[in-house]
């Protein structure tokens, strides 16, 4: 386990950094996401340390905006795994959510040294989160 940490380590991702590019979602907006799950402030809790945080498309609202889908443990990590938009479809299946539950239950016995592997590896990205972002 990785223990308590003071700021929660964010991550993406392969795929949600393609997602993330491609729809223009810069890493503030999920900064911020992570920083309103800190205090509670949780769109859908989905059970297992899998939560649904909503972001707005850039210069517009929440509202038509996108869905992630992230593994998170407050003051621990945080992983965005999926991103969809609300126009393309209202919300994960039943059987994405098994697989991300469980997803979740790997991701956290991920220690430090695993952690590090996958990063040089590159099968995720830290996602650096300044002071500003966590207030």
């Amino acid at each position: 386990m990785l223990g308590n940490a003071r700021q929660t380590r964010v991550f993406k991702n392969k795929w949600f950094v393609r997602f993330a590019r491609q729809e223009g979602i810069e890493d503030a907006a999920l900064c911020e996401a992570i920083s309103r799950a800190e205090k509670g402030l949780i769109d859908t809790d989905l059970g297992g340390g899998v939560i649904k945080q909503r972001i707005a498309r850039p210069n517009e609202g929440k509202s038509g905006g996108f869905r992630l889908i992230v593994l998170f443990r407050s003051r621990e990590i945080a992983f965005f795994v999926y991103g969809f938009s609300k126009n393309e479809r209202d919300n994960i299946r039943y059987d994405e959510l098994r697989v991300f539950k469980t997803l979740a239950d790997q991701i956290y016995d991920y220690d430090r040294a695993a952690l590090a592997n996958a990063l040089k590896c590159g099968a995720i990205v830290e996602v650096k989160c300044g002071e500003e972002v966590s207030k």
